[in-house]
């Protein structure tokens, strides 16, 4: 199996870390998800990353029936890369568009991602 080779574990000080679906992204799920191909990993990290910007600049200014629908996307597209903790804050904007206590729950998760991407891509 290809896990320790992809994403952060194959930099250094990645091959420490364990798979965890309380980090921002789940290393492990990921590598499955790409079939441990770490070039498949990073690009598709990459386009999460730019992905996740969009979604932050068009949350705050969208209606509900806006909201729910960047909800939805990144609620499916983090849970399919392993960004479980923002997928489910995405799942609960999705439910309830109008709090914004949890736009602000999902602006920190995806500085906490962008943040985990630019470190394991270092």
């Amino acid at each position: 199996m290809k896990d320790l080779d992809s994403a952060a574990f194959g930099k250094p000080g990645g091959e420490t870390c364990e798979p965890s679906k309380a980090r921002p992204i789940d290393l492990v799920h990921l590598s499955r998800q790409t079939l441990g191909d770490r070039a498949l990993e990073q690009e598709v990290l990459g386009m999460f990353v730019v992905q996740l910007a969009a979604a932050r600049e068009n949350l705050a200014a969208a209606n509900e029936a806006d909201r729910r629908m960047i909800a939805h996307t990144l609620k499916g597209t983090a849970r399919g890369l392993g960004a479980f903790k923002l997928g489910d804050c995405a799942a609960a904007i999705e439910d309830t568009p109008e709090n914004e206590a949890l736009i602000a729950r999902l602006s920190k998760a995806i500085d906490e991602v962008h943040d985990f991407v630019a470190a394991i891509n270092r």
